[in-house]
């Protein structure tokens, strides 16, 4: 029969384990009640990646199924329609992106982020990443309110 007993930490451990010198360590806590940081660090690369301005860092974080969809008319489209739709229209105007707000879980992210563009503008969004194995396979595009940037959304078109 196993007993249980508290260590320093205060935590309640069989004698077994502390015999055998198995005790669990110290107690931590992190961001957000226990984020997925492998997941965290990939949406982190994937903001920078669209700083650096090179499609083969942004490429390389993408599933070969990726999909995108948006507001906009973009419904799951593939990844060579996103390079072309997406990409090759918008990696011009953004400057930098602020990373507001990150939530992971297990294979999956939100992320909260004002982008400011090249002229000064900016624009607000909430996005929906699905990650597996270190490569997204999907993201979802909520555009914020009106803002200063033109999009489908500000301009009324949706």
């Amino acid at each position: 029969m196993k007993r249980r007993t508290n260590n320093d930490n205060d935590r309640c451990v069989t004698q077994e384990s502390a015999r055998n010198g198995s005790l669990p360590g110290p107690a931590s806590a992190s961001p957000l009640g226990g984020q997925n940081l492998t997941n965290e660090e990939v949406v982190r690369k994937w903001y920078a990646a669209w700083e650096k301005k090179g499609w083969g860092p942004v490429d390389s974080l993408l599933a070969d199924n990726f999909t995108f969809t948006s507001a906009a008319g973009d419904d799951h489209i593939s990844k060579s329609t996103f390079k072309a739709r997406c990409w090759e229209t918008q990696i011009d105007f953004i400057g930098h992106f602020d990373l507001e707000r990150i939530t992971t879980g297990a294979e999956d992210a939100f992320v909260k982020y004002l982008c400011h563009t090249k002229d000064g503008k900016s624009f607000r969004n909430v996005e929906y990443l699905r990650i597996k194995n270190g490569k997204l396979q999907s993201l979802e595009c909520y555009f914020g309110a009106q803002s200063s940037f033109p999009s489908a959304v500000s301009t009324g078109q949706k």
